[in-house]
């Protein structure tokens, strides 16, 4: 095994390995599209260039787009929004 393997070996453990400890979601997201890249180097390294190119496309660009998209739509909706006391519609129960 070269040293370059065993080096992207490494990074991708201690890239994994901090996905997994990082407690805030914006950070994690970042941590998952760095993990996605240096996984797509290391299949690059072993002469993988479909599944780094399928690697990049999801584990780099599609999933922490994803989690972005879910982390703002959870952030948007505050608990103080959504029971406004000023709000004078009528329920369906109030009809």
């Amino acid at each position: 095994m070269s040293a370059i393997l065993a080096l992207l070996l490494l990074l991708t453990a201690a890239s994994g390995t901090a996905v997994v400890l990082i407690r805030e979601p914006r950070r994690q997201v970042f941590a998952i599209g760095l993990n996605g890249l240096v996984l797509t180097v290391l299949f690059t390294a072993l002469q993988a260039p479909d599944v780094a190119l399928s690697e990049l496309a999801v584990g780099t660009a599609a999933v922490p787009l994803l989690f972005v998209v879910a982390l703002s739509a959870v952030r948007t909706a505050s608990p103080s929004q959504s029971a406004d006391p000023g709000d004078h519609t009528k329920s369906p129960e109030d009809a």
